[in-house]
């Protein structure tokens, strides 16, 4: 069963899209410096369970244009009703991970109607300190660019190995790696937006069922661990081991968590 994919015009140009299956509508929304190949294990498992999964771009990542200056979180998010308009769909599931979830949180928030639950894999409540530390140590993805010895390919190599350890798929951290590079200006668009919303205000207002979803080897695993505890009227599920490419990593355990909440 391979994707259809689309286009529809969006703030930015034109929002690359992609369905698969057929029942339930699902949306889900990338982390960043990606694309939606993020989802490209889960996606099967998930048609095979009867949704209709849908994968969007975010503008500057994958085959979405780019925009002509940094979004805020809230320009992102209306990547969401323009794709379901060009479907004709009125109501969709929506799950993100780590930047999708901060688009799925606004995406809820501004377009209540559009959104039926939430699953925010991996939310980011930071504190003003965190909030800091993060910011310089993605400053660097500012920095990227060509450099005539190749070395650029090493530096951002390096920058995800050192993201985190227990890596298992060397193919995954390839694969992630080689799309951030495609992302080429745009690549630090997203992350600056991410710093710049306040992701554990959004969650304090958001209204919609929710379930705040992790993996016990993130990198951020403990603010979703932060996140149960601030928000208790949210469901929480974790599932042990992997990383941050936990969808590569285990994408059959991923997919049974995420289809057993909503099925329940």
């Amino acid at each position: 069963m391979k994707p259809v994919r689309a286009y529809v015009d969006g703030r930015f140009g034109q929002i690359h899209y992609a369905t698969s299956g057929e029942g339930s509508p699902l949306v889900l929304c990338h982390q960043s410096p990606t694309n939606m190949c993020q989802f490209d294990k889960v996606v099967p498992l998930l048609a095979k369970e009867g949704f209709k999964v849908i994968t969007i771009d975010m503008p500057g990542y994958g085959m979405s244009d780019g925009p002509d200056h940094v979004p805020s979180m809230d320009e992102y998010s209306h990547i969401v009703p323009t794709v379901l308009d060009a479907l004709g769909i009125d109501k969709v599931d929506i799950l993100g991970h780590h930047t999708g979830a901060l688009v799925a949180t606004d995406a809820a928030q501004q377009f209540p109607e559009r959104i039926n639950r939430v699953i925010l894999n991996g939310p980011l409540p930071l504190t003003e300190d965190e909030r800091a530390f993060f910011k310089a140590h993605l400053a660097a993805e500012k920095e990227w660019g060509p450099v005539e010895d190749g070395s650029h390919l090493t530096t951002q190599w390096k920058f995800r190995m050192d993201a985190q350890p227990g890596w298992t798929d060397l193919d995954a951290i390839h694969k992630h790696v080689v799309q951030g590079m495609a992302a080429g200006p745009n690549v630090w668009y997203a992350h600056d937006a991410v710093m710049a919303y306040d992701h554990g205000a959004a969650m304090a207002k958001l209204t919609h069922q929710t379930l705040i979803f992790s993996n016990s080897g993130d990198s951020i695993h403990h603010l979703a661990e932060r996140a149960k505890e601030l928000y208790p009227a949210f469901d929480y599920l974790q599932i042990d081991g992997g990383t941050f490419d936990i969808l590569d990593e285990q994408p059959e355990n991923w997919t049974n968590a995420v289809v057993g909440w909503l099925k329940s």
